[in-house]
């Protein structure tokens, strides 16, 4: 029991600190937002991202278009070793990424990359943080680390 208590403190402190890293790319326009934009992005520039964010949440677990555009995407990044996270909570993405933004249309965010534009982004502890994360889940062989971001 204690080591659940543990494990659910770290989970909570990796999901505010991937948060912190989607803030922080997005104000520095490091970010690539949507599954199409995302696909393209990476066909264009395979090693132009250092992380991917896949977001669902249980209303969309029978997308099968989305399902099948997620394992693709996910396949690339396996293939290219490039930091994968699934994530649930929309809704706080929504606020994270939207409040900030001046588009009166809602953006798909269902997959977002964090692209290497920026050397300040490529310094940024938090996301070094993120990728330790990546990389004790793939030694745990947790295939896609899940995340659960929360709504405030």
């Amino acid at each position: 029991p204690v080591t659940e208590g543990v494990v659910r403190c770290d989970m909570e402190t990796i999901s505010q600190t991937l948060e912190h890293v989607l803030v922080t790319a997005h104000h520095q326009n490091c970010l690539t937002v949507g599954v199409y934009e995302s696909a393209k992005f990476l066909n264009e520039y395979p090693d132009g991202a250092v992380l991917c964010v896949l977001a669902l949440d249980e209303e969309d677990e029978d997308d099968a278009a989305l399902q099948i555009h997620f394992k693709l995407l996910q396949a690339f990044c396996y293939d290219n070793y490039l930091d994968i996270l699934r994530v649930t909570g929309m809704r706080r993405l929504a606020q994270l990424l939207e409040e900030t933004s001046n588009r009166s249309e809602s953006r798909d965010l269902h997959c977002i990359l964090v692209i290497n534009t920026s050397e300040q982004i490529l310094q940024c502890e938090a996301l070094q943080q993120v990728a330790r994360f990546c990389e004790e889940s793939r030694h745990r062989y947790e295939c896609l680390p899940h995340l659960e971001l929360q709504d405030r």
